[in-house]
């Protein structure tokens, strides 16, 4: 399991996250999806997470979930963070 940022940071990207996570594993950066939709925010690495679930308190806009629990209006953000990092 990984942690994942969701659609509340674009355009935010608040850091916060960023600051408490022990292995530095959140970056700033632009994704784009399939369709060509591109989406300026914060994306967590899914191959350095390591779980701990700091930075989900720390999201002022409550973008921050596990990949096991993202709402489903919200279910492409787990492979649009995966993208980012191929």
């Amino acid at each position: 399991m990984a942690y994942v940022i969701c659609e509340p940071c674009i355009g935010v990207k608040d850091k916060a996250c960023v600051a408490v996570c022990p292995v530095d594993c959140i970056h700033e950066g632009v994704a784009t999806d399939d369709d060509g939709t591109s989406y300026d925010m914060l994306f967590i690495n899914p191959d350095e997470c390591i779980d701990c679930g700091l930075c989900e308190p720390e999201c002022p806009v409550n973008a921050i979930f596990a990949d096991t629990d993202v709402p489903d209006k919200w279910s492409a953000f787990p492979a649009i963070n995966a993208k980012f990092y191929q």
